[in-house]
């Protein structure tokens, strides 16, 4: 079991860093105001960079996912309530967070930015190539956010697993000992 949840929490946590590495992009369209055209221009190129990058990249980030996703479904093969309640919750937010990337960022990255017009830093940004860059960062904010809920449902399956195993000791424990004694009563 702990396996399982290992490889979980570092597939969760490896997708959580590459979508932080955006945070050179996102951070100066959503927490920056107000937005300048060099700010956009930037997290443009950015963007452009990624949709150039090496298809094998993207390959390994596909495989990460598998594998969180896989092993996330596993863990809910179990049937015990735990895992239907923490590994159900972790699927939905894992499965939102992949739908989300590969129905909307992906494209857009892969069509709108693999051919960036030519620009200076403080040339006007086009109308959809502005909302497709602030629709991307918050994109990357909803999918950071999932991802961190998966990390705390897995958190606190690990938690209700140790504080029910820990019970159940203490009931084993329990069972060898003799009851304590009532205060005030005199034993004989």
């Amino acid at each position: 079991m702990g396996v399982r949840a290992g490889v979980v929490v570092c597939a969760v946590s490896f997708l959580l860093g590459a979508l932080f590495t955006h945070w050179i992009a996102d951070s100066l369209t959503l927490w920056k105001s107000p937005v300048t055209e060099q700010n956009l221009w930037t997290a443009a190129s950015y963007y452009a960079i990624i949709a150039k990058g090496h298809i094998y990249l993207h390959y390994f980030v596909a495989a990460v996912v598998s594998i969180g996703g896989v092993t996330i479904l596993w863990n809910l093969r179990d049937g015990e309530a735990g895992n239907l309640m923490f590994d159900g919750g972790s699927i939905f937010l894992f499965a939102t967070t992949v739908a989300l990337y590969n129905y909307s960022v992906i494209p857009k990255i892969l069509t709108v930015f693999s051919s960036l017009p030519m620009h200076q830093p403080n040339d006007a940004v086009p109308e959809d190539l502005r909302s497709t860059i602030l629709e991307l960062a918050s994109n990357n904010l909803i999918c950071s956010v999932a991802l961190t809920g998966v990390l705390g449902l897995q958190a606190g399956r690990f938690w209700a697993e140790n504080s029910s195993d820990d019970d159940a000791e203490d009931l084993v424990d329990d069972r060898g000992k003799s009851p304590p004694l009532e205060s005030g009563a005199e034993s004989s």
